[in-house]
């Protein structure tokens, strides 16, 4: 009698030396390409040069396998990642970008992935260990499968204890100074070790896209028909431990400590009660968005794992109205945070923290709407993902193209005290933080107070002239630093002469 038998392994393709010579030899083109680009040099327009030279390798040495809709597919997803990098490269439109070449990547190489938790195990898989697949191939051009695999069984665990030895010399002053032992200016002197390691970190970083392999799931078939029913395995977790009963009492529990955080925001925020003594407005305000954070996550794991579809509380008549009460309350605390940063931003003006609260915060109110609605809907949980994964993506995207130094730095002006007669007046050295993209708001900033027009000032704003100057450059450009020196220009021209 013959078992059935699942088994996960890796699908390792064997190939042949002079096809992985050629790929070899891509990597090293693209390694040389990103020294050109990247080393000593500011990245700007450069990387997205990098990544369409990374996507065209990528596709001339697998186009064998590629299948012509699901590559033009990827390729409009890799043009959309491209865009908010051309716009301007920051840590947002970097992010799209890596994870547009990787879903591109994957749809057009991985036909056997349609599902989304599908896609997700094969993304993560290919994170985990893709790039870590680059010196054990290379080493079978020349044979040495024996040190291929010693090195494959050491990497991960060198590169982990590299870390762990930096973070705990971080964090403890005595492995800091055994570490500051080891003495390399030597060998420094000899030998560029940070261009080296800039070249392997390259090769290992594009080397995954040249030699596409994904982790894939193999399933053996019976020979025989009558196989042997599986004795059902136990539960992971005991059915009492989220019975109807746990669940009802911790929504009633839950409920009640929520409606206890709301009479109080009623009673400060709603009330304008005043605050207790040492208690500041803005603590307040900061106060509430970190437990918020928090709150709001536990609540929906805990909703989802409740009111899972087909479980004990789903259809009860006494569970559901209490769930829909805790996730009005959870939308109400929301609802509350967001009047208190709003409170705050009037008189403290505007900053990037403060921004990413009011977006997090529409995202946690329309997570919990979300859940309502797949409980009502009576929808999957993938459902609910996908849904949430699609709305925090065209935020994200959204926010890649918005200019926000430029909006905080107008917003500040506008509605300081110098412009408004309220709020508090103008913070002219947080404005000269923002960078370049603040510079029109600094000059109403300095034409509002004639006094801030110190010689330092003057500096430190020609300073950021400068920088948007270099930005300029082919390998900085951006369309958003374009976009600003045409408008200074045209303040410079529009100058009376003085």
């Amino acid at each position: 009698m013959t078992s059935l038998a699942s088994t996960s392994t890796t699908d390792i393709q064997p190939i042949g030396p002079s096809a992985l010579s050629a790929k070899l030899a891509m990597a090293l083109l693209l390694a040389a390409l990103a020294d050109w680009l990247f080393y000593g040099q500011r990245m700007g327009l450069s990387l997205v040069i990098f990544a369409i030279a990374v996507a065209g390798a990528s596709l001339l040495a697998n186009h064998a396998t590629l299948d012509l809709r699901r590559t033009t597919i990827g390729g409009a997803i890799v043009t959309l990642g491209l865009a908010p990098a051309v716009e301007e490269l920051n840590t947002l439109s970097f992010l799209i970008l890596m994870a547009a070449l990787l879903i591109a990547l994957l749809l057009a190489t991985n036909p056997e992935t349609t599902g989304l938790a599908d896609r997700a195990r094969a993304l993560r898989n290919f994170v985990l260990y893709g790039f870590l697949r680059f010196f054990p191939d290379a080493l079978q051009v020349f044979n040495l499968s024996a040190f291929t695999r010693g090195l494959a069984l050491w990497l991960m665990p060198m590169v982990m204890s590299t870390v762990f030895v930096a973070l705990f010399a971080a964090a403890n002053p005595v492995i800091e100074q055994w570490v500051s032992l080891l003495n390399p200016k030597v060998i420094l002197e000899y030998v560029s070790v940070p261009r080296v390691l800039f070249w392997a970190l390259m090769l290992t970083l594009v080397w995954p896209f040249i030699h596409v392999r994904w982790r894939r799931r193999k399933f053996a078939v019976p020979a025989a028909t009558d196989v042997a029913e599986p004795e059902p395995l136990a539960a992971f977790v005991s059915a009492e431990f989220l019975g109807p009963s746990t669940i009802l009492r911790s929504l009633i529990l839950f409920n009640l400590l929520f409606a206890a955080q709301s009479v109080l925001d009623g009673i400060y925020l709603w009330g304008h009660v005043a605050l207790p003594d040492n208690v500041t407005y803005a603590w307040y305000a900061h106060r509430g968005a970190y437990p918020l954070i928090a709150t709001t996550l536990l609540a929906a794991a805990f909703v989802l794992v409740a009111m899972r579809p087909g479980g004990p509380a789903e259809k009860s008549k006494v569970i559901r109205p209490l769930v829909y009460l805790w996730v009005g309350q959870n939308v109400l605390l929301v609802a509350s945070s967001i009047l208190r940063l709003d409170l705050y931003v009037g008189i403290y003006m505007l900053t990037y923290w403060r921004i990413a609260a009011f977006i997090w915060m529409g995202l946690v109110a329309l997570g919990l709407i979300l859940i309502v609605a797949r409980i009502v809907l009576d929808r999957s949980n993938e459902w609910l993902v996908s849904v949430n994964l699609i709305a925090l993506a065209v935020v994200l995207y959204g926010c890649s193209l918005v200019n926000f130094d430029a909006f905080i730095a107008n917003y500040n002006v506008a509605h300081s005290r110098e412009a408004s007669g309220n709020g508090v007046q103008i913070d002219i050295n947080y404005l000269l933080t923002l960078g370049p993209q603040a510079l029109p708001a600094i000059d109403k900033a300095i034409a509002l107070r004639p006094s801030a027009s110190e010689s330092c000032l003057v500096s430190r704003r020609d300073r950021l002239v400068e920088q948007q100057r270099q930005d300029l450059a082919w390998r900085s450009w951006g369309f958003r630093n374009w976009r600003l020196q045409r408008r200074l220009d045209a303040q410079a021209a529009n100058r009376p002469a003085g």
